[in-house]
């Protein structure tokens, strides 16, 4: 049967046209003024839509549409939002002002998920949310970004709790043609596709935008005719299948992202890897630079390795992506071997051990290989991975491995609640979301009267509980409850009581269960007569993790339970629209994972920058983020190995800061009924949030510390046809081929006594063998530090010393250096020297294998 096809687009009046317009951008999902023009039309369409105003839009009745096209009002303030965009669209912004010279260097930042609204459910939780918020950051500041990722035609599954507490899945086809997203056509207005070969056989791939203010993602969508049913499922689940299927929509989204870059027209300065899902793009790279630009695999190296970025979520080794080689080369082998890559070479990018060919192609390894630029997402994260992955940089102390710490941060105009942002707007200025990070900005939050955050923070509670009793209601009515439950859920909980939230993915680490480990001292907390508490819990366990279901179906247990029914509720399908409420409304927000296996986590600053006080454990973003007037901490940090112990302390020592800290300080009223001392940390916490914890502020990093340095080096490199890139290749080789040959010969000091004084400067002279190496090639330094109890040295700090002029006319190769040190603290003092190769054409150049200690 053939079918011919249209698409019927909504017949809005000439005069609201715009509307369209706006519906299409996801700048709506941070413009309160606009998500109010929506719901005006119909509110409870609005919500039933998932407040997608694209299929709001098309199923508004015509009369509904004509009378918005006649009010006045309601057309001024349409006019004025649309003008908004436009400036938002047209102005420069800070990457122009500080970087202006890089306007064009286009950053392609690859995501395998993006959170960016509820109507648009190409996502999971956190990793897909922190990309969302990355792109609309990346807008608010002007940077040049475009991004990648696939279009799930079921995305992620949303979550049934059955009556005795089980999740069951349930996936919901996406009907792309009444969302945000729209299909790219090519210069003959037919849909653009591109290819790929996938196990000798080829997938068709179209391509869809979705703009995000200024910032285009495009998604990749194998659900086309072209395609036989087992192509067409790569984009079919988000995290579902197999291996197998993870490496077909790995190899899609790398290899195919980047074509469809270059079918766009789009030539990236630099790819921004968020995890290594998207690696396999290094590998379309290099096939285009061989191919089209005929540098040789050695030669392409460099040059994708100094234009590389990427970030590591994971702090645990388990949970990096693996490959069996030989599903890797079922995939890949023909490609590589087309560009006449040796097969092993290729296979000891993705190991950690080289010459271990038992090994699994990791692509976290691959990643951090050939990436000039890699961090962690906390401070403390970025501690957790420099020791995780020092193997691969053995000669190099743990300290100086060249993975970076940028911690992540959130969207402030996504998350802040529309109320709480007009009563910031009101003191800090109607645009003070232009100046992110400003200490001058969020310090005025202290000047915010008492009665009037807490008013508004109120609101937000009461909201929360309205929300979750409707929400529950929903849930309980669907698995068929009594009128009598129903009747009872409509009255559950009290929206003038201390109230916490916790919502994430239910993973056994996360300890989602832990608040119950003692069920009768969490009643005394709860159901105190005159210091009540009460729980809201939300989140979701993936399909494969039983472990995660059973905590979930736990919590139901007890919240089922007559004495915590009244206090404790569990919301099914927790999505964006839940987070949001949740964050905006609840007082405390709990976190508990087993420390340190939270590389970051940003549901607790959501919460922070609307005055929850976040509870935590000292690990991820509130390691550093925790203050001592600005939320609370659970223990102090400790690392036990014994797992059950590590629960059972840690249990202990959230009930104890409930008891001591948290309940009391909510509940101390002063003379006119307000939590004083509460609200003093209600504000610490906005001020940290807002200063440190922003999406922008975290982008201001990446481009301060990465983006610029890498844009910097695509400029130089592909200059002259890739000349330069041919001659780094070149000095690499001769840098590996001699660097074996080096040694340090001696460190001579002017002193022969063991025992030296604070003070006491050390004129030093090093004299180093470097054979065909000249000595403007390598930078010699002097490391200084203090000695632990195993004689190695911590807390160092290197001191590049400079070439004695007389060194210069050596005939044999060896060389003197000469600089001097200043013992500045007394204790066990150590020294020692080692060679780096130098390159400012790079940059950096930490390379394995390529350093060399005295």
């Amino acid at each position: 049967m053939r079918i011919k096809q249209f698409l019927v687009l909504p017949n809005l009046p000439e005069r609201i046209k715009h509307l369209q317009d706006l519906a299409h951008n996801l700048w709506y999902s941070w413009n309160p003024e606009l998500v109010r023009l929506f719901r005006e039309l119909d509110e409870e369409l609005w919500e039933s839509t998932n407040q997608n105003p694209v299929e709001m839009l098309s199923r508004l009745p015509q009369e509904v549409l004509k009378e918005a096209a006649e009010n006045g009002e309601f057309l001024e303030r349409l006019d004025q939002i649309y003008e908004k965009l436009q400036q938002y669209k047209n102005r420069h912004s800070w990457f122009h002002y500080k970087y202006g010279q890089h306007d064009n260097d286009v950053v392609a930042y690859f995501s395998l998920e993006y959170g960016l609204d509820t109507g648009l459910p190409v996502y999971s939780g956190g990793l897909g949310v922190l990309s969302g918020d990355t792109l609309k950051a990346a807008s608010d500041l002007g940077i040049p970004m475009v991004a990648v990722g696939l279009l799930y035609r079921y995305g992620y599954f949303r979550q049934v709790l059955s009556s005795e507490g089980w999740q069951q899945e349930r996936y919901e086809e996406n009907d792309w043609y009444h969302m945000p997203v729209q299909r790219v056509k090519d210069k003959n207005e037919k849909p653009l596709q591109i290819m790929v070969e996938l196990d000798r056989q080829s997938v068709h791939l179209q391509v869809w935008q979705v703009m995000v203010g200024r910032v285009p993602l495009y998604l990749l969508d194998a659900n086309i005719p072209d395609n036989p049913p087992k192509i067409k499922d790569i984009t079919s689940v988000l995290y579902g299948g197999d291996k197998e299927m993870r490496i077909r929509q790995e190899t899609v989204l790398g290899i195919g992202g980047v074509r469809a870059l270059k079918a766009l027209n789009i030539d990236p300065a630099i790819y921004h890897m968020n995890e290594g899902h998207s690696w396999f793009l290094t590998l379309e790279r290099m096939r285009d630079l061989i191919s089209n630009h005929n540098l040789k695999f050695k030669e392409a190296l460099p040059y994708i390795w100094s234009t590389s970025v990427f970030t590591t979520h994971t702090p645990v080794a388990a949970g990096n992506e693996r490959f069996d080689p030989i599903l890797v080369q079922r995939y890949l082998g023909e490609m590589v071997s087309s560009m006449g890559i040796n097969w092993e070479d290729f296979l000891k990018l993705g190991r950690v051990f080289p010459d271990d060919k038992s090994e699994p192609f990791t692509m976290t390894a691959a990643a951090l290989k050939t990436s000039a630029f890699s961090n962690g997402v906390s401070q403390l994260h970025g501690e957790i991975a420099r020791k995780m992955w020092h193997v691969i940089w053995p000669e190099l102390p743990f300290e100086e491995v060249p993975i970076k710490s940028i911690t992540n941060g959130i969207h402030l105009g996504s998350w802040i609640s529309s109320e709480l942002n007009d009563l910031y707007a009101s003191y800090f200025g109607s645009r003070y979301n232009d100046r992110p990070g400003a200490p001058e900005v969020w310090k005025k939050v202290q000047g915010i009267p008492d009665a009037e955050l807490w008013r508004v923070h109120c609101r937000k509670r009461e909201h929360l509980v309205n929300f979750a009793r409707k929400r529950f209601v929903g849930q309980l009515t669907r698995r068929g409850a009594s009128q009598l439950e129903i009747q009872r859920a409509e009255k559950i909980l009290d929206p003038r009581i201390l109230t916490i939230g916790f919502a994430r993915r239910f993973s056994s680490y996360k300890r989602g269960n832990l608040i119950f480990a003692d069920p009768e001292r969490l009643n005394k907390l709860i159901n105190n007569d005159r210091r009540p508490v009460q729980l809201i819990i939300a989140g979701k366990a993936h399909p494969l993790d039983n472990p995660g279901k059973e905590i979930i179906k736990q919590i139901i247990g007890y919240a089922g339970e007559e004495r915590f029914r009244d206090r404790i509720i569990f919301l099914e399908d927790y999505d964006i629209n839940v987070a949001g409420v949740l964050v905006q409304g609840c007082d405390a927000w709990l976190n508990n994972p087993r420390r340190p296996q939270e590389a970051s986590g940003t549901s607790g600053m959501k919460a922070a920058i609307n005055g929850g006080l976040h509870l935590s454990i000292l690990d991820g973003w509130w390691a550093e983020g925790y203050k001592g007037q600005n939320g609370f901490k659970i223990g102090n940090g400790e690392e036990i190995e014994n797992v059950e112990l590590q629960d059972k302390y840690d249990a202990e020592m959230l009930y104890n800061t409930l008891e001591r800290e948290v309940i009391p300080l909510f509940y101390a009223l002063n003379e006119i009924g307000l939590p004083a001392d509460w609200l003093a940390r209600m504000k610490n916490s906005i001020q940290t949030a807002g200063e440190f914890f922003s999406s922008q502020f975290m982008l201001m990093n990446y481009t301060d510390q990465f983006y610029v340095s890498a844009m910097s080096a695509f400029q130089r490199m592909s200059a002259e046809n890739f000349e330069p890139t041919r001659r780094i290749a070149q000095w690499l080789e001769k840098m590996s081929r001699n660097w074996e040959k080096i040694s340090i010969n001696s460190v001579n000091f002017p002193v022969s006594d063991s025992e030296l004084l604070v003070g006491q400067k050390l004129p030093i002279t090093i004299e180093v063998y470097l054979g065909d190496i000249s000595p403007n090639e390598v930078r010699i330094e002097l490391v200084t530090g203090w000695l632990d109890a195993q004689e190695q040295l911590t807390n160092f700090k290197p001191f590049v010393f400079t070439q004695q002029p007389t060194a210069s006319a050596s005939p044999n190769g060896t060389y003197s250096f000469s600089g001097e040190v200043t013992l500045t603290e007394s204790g066990r003092f150590g020294i020692s020297a080692r060679v780096i190769p130098r390159n400012d054409d790079l940059p950096h150049t930490i390379r394995p294998k390529l350093i060399s200690w005295w």
